[in-house]
């Protein structure tokens, strides 16, 4: 196996990486009373010195009662950022660049779940899904309050020494909230068509480009799917995604994080291109593709099953070496594998281990 396109540098005018492994955000809630300590350093230290190109970190809640879901679920403010600090010195020490993932649950959020269980849920439309009307909609001014806790924690992590920053826009949390037809009725400026939906996305972006200036790299994960649905789709064509991506790129996004399940399956019928490939066909922006990397089964299937084999990195190669998209995002195999990237380099990949869904309960 020539593993070599993996280990090319990144070169983006804002953000230089020595490869092209990404550590893919994934939710540990090991952090008490959601401040990370020195178990969450070292999980994140290791993973730098086996190699990462960049980490992003595991969701970590903006300052708002209904960010977070659980007391575990690191935080971005208050007492946690001192934390972040500790974690952010020892990826660098290690030789690694780290970004953490801003994040609201939004919708997902139970009542009485989090650190402020009596705190209503926050979601655009009152929705948890179509016609699943379970609170009610989000007041212009909390809009305004949720946009400048984005742009005070994006502040926060450039005084910090993060190397970028990523927004959680996917998989049925707040940003993703808006983006869907689904949880997203409102009849003002924020809801409608495809492009007013991405109006609140676009308002944070312009918002964290106000605290921090255009030089400092962010990236935006979003998902068609959504937890409340699987195969829901935000754009059914390439033309919508367009729709959906213009504005978002044009506030200021520099990377797409573009999350799917299974990282080979082709977005739209009569194209091979994956959901990344096309993001960036239409953007001209670099791409971050995940979903499955090196496991033989999607992580639905492991939570179910109980485990994922190794699987081999064949259709990634000939997907990067195509230029697909830049970057691709490493997600259960780092949580078994801390040293995966340097295995991959290496070509030891009978070393490789497998991952077994109990390896979620310790943080290692």
């Amino acid at each position: 196996m020539n593993s070599d396109v993996l280990f090319k540098p990144f070169n983006h005018p804002k953000l230089q990486l020595p490869n092209r492994i990404i550590m893919a955000p994934m939710t540990r809630q090991f952090s008490p009373n959601g401040i990370p300590n020195t178990n969450v350093e070292e999980y994140y230290r290791r993973r730098a010195a086996g190699g990462v190109g960049l980490i992003i970190t595991e969701g970590t809640t903006v300052n708002h009662k209904a960010a977070s879901s659980g007391v575990q679920i690191p935080c971005f403010h208050g007492e946690a950022l001192e934390g972040w600090g500790k974690v952010v010195k020892a990826v660098h020490a290690a030789g690694g660049k780290i970004a953490p993932q801003l994040w609201h649950v939004g919708s997902i959020r139970k009542p009485g779940e989090g650190p402020n269980p009596d705190y209503p849920s926050a979601t655009p439309s009152g929705l948890l899904g179509p016609d699943k009307k379970v609170l009610e909609p989000l007041s212009t001014t909390e809009i305004d309050e949720l946009v400048a806790a984005y742009a005070k924690a994006a502040s926060d992590a450039v005084r910090l020494g993060f190397d970028a920053i990523e927004l959680h826009g996917a998989h049925g949390y707040l940003i993703d909230n808006f983006f869907w037809a689904g949880t997203n009725q409102r009849d003002d400026k924020y809801g409608g068509s495809l492009e007013n939906r991405t109006r609140f996305a676009v308002e944070i972006m312009q918002a964290i480009r106000g605290e921090i200036g255009d030089d400092f790299p962010v990236i935006l994960r979003f998902s068609q799917w959504k937890q409340q649905d699987f195969e829901s789709k935000l754009a059914q064509t390439a033309g919508e995604l367009e729709q959906f991506l213009s504005p978002l790129s044009d506030a200021g996004v520099d990377i797409f994080h573009c999350s799917t399940r299974r990282f080979w399956e082709p977005e739209f019928d009569g194209s091979s291109l994956n959901l990344a490939g096309w993001v960036k066909k239409i953007t001209a922006k670099p791409t971050i593709s995940v979903g499955s990397v090196g496991l033989s089964e999607e992580f639905v299937a492991t939570y179910s099953d109980g485990a994922a084999e190794v699987a081999g990195l064949d259709e990634l190669l000939n997907r990067m070496e195509a230029d697909e998209f830049d970057l691709i995002a490493v997600g259960r195999a780092l949580i078994a594998n801390p040293e995966w990237a340097n295995k991959v380099k290496n070509n030891d990949m009978d070393s490789i281990e497998t991952f077994r869904k109990e390896q979620l309960t310790e943080l290692v």
